[in-house]
């Protein structure tokens, strides 16, 4: 990299993604069997992953039952949830232990090799490489096997990573801030232009 912080000076090297975190697919239990449905382990699908960082909650919940009974597994918090088809490439860090649905191959950061927020800062890599390598005759869509071939050049220490993470992370909270004051100024100007002309 061109940029780097003080104190890290060791060259980055390349690894795939499958040797730092374990990809992990999704699954949905039957929707006519009532007893796998409206517990509380939450099930994402990828049209919830929107501009959020983090997720807390999904719209639909599953049940032991239903977890047991399909191809979703529990994923740790920390978790980054990334769309493999239909949209390939949104991203979403687990803030809570949660499930997917199959349109998605999540990254569990190994601990000690990688970084939740620094694989999430490298989104838009991420994305690219989906949609170069995703191949489906429906409709384009990336495997586990080759989110795991993926290769990304990486610092040699989990504090870089961590430091880098850590950095793209403040600002975007101040990208939040800020969008939440525009969105506010936006609808105070809505509001005076609705009394003021209507």
């Amino acid at each position: 990299p061109e940029f780097r912080f003080n104190g890290f000076a060791n060259a980055w090297e390349q690894r795939k993604l499958g040797e730092l975190a374990e990809i992990v697919g999704g699954g949905t239990p039957s929707t006519s069997v009532e007893s796998y449905w409206d517990g509380d382990i939450d099930w994402y699908a990828p049209a919830e992953i929107g501009e959020q960082i983090y997720l807390k909650s999904s719209q639909r919940k599953i049940t032991e039952e239903g977890l047991n009974k399909s191809s979703a597994k529990v994923l740790p918090v920390g978790t980054v949830l990334f769309t493999s088809r239909a949209g390939i490439g949104k991203t979403a860090i687990l803030l809570k232990e949660g499930c997917t649905n199959q349109g998605f191959q999540s990254i569990v950061p190994n601990k000690n090799k990688l970084d939740s927020y620094f694989i999430f800062t490298r989104s838009e890599e991420l994305k690219r490489y989906g949609e170069t390598v995703g191949a489906g005759s429906t409709f384009v869509e990336v495997s586990g096997k080759q989110m795991a071939n993926m290769e990304l050049m990486m610092p040699t220490t989990m504090d870089e990573q961590q430091k880098i993470g850590e950095y793209f992370s403040n600002l975007d909270n101040l990208i939040t801030l800020h969008q939440r004051k525009i969105d506010k100024i936006k609808n105070m100007k809505k509001a005076m232009l609705d009394q003021m002309f209507i």
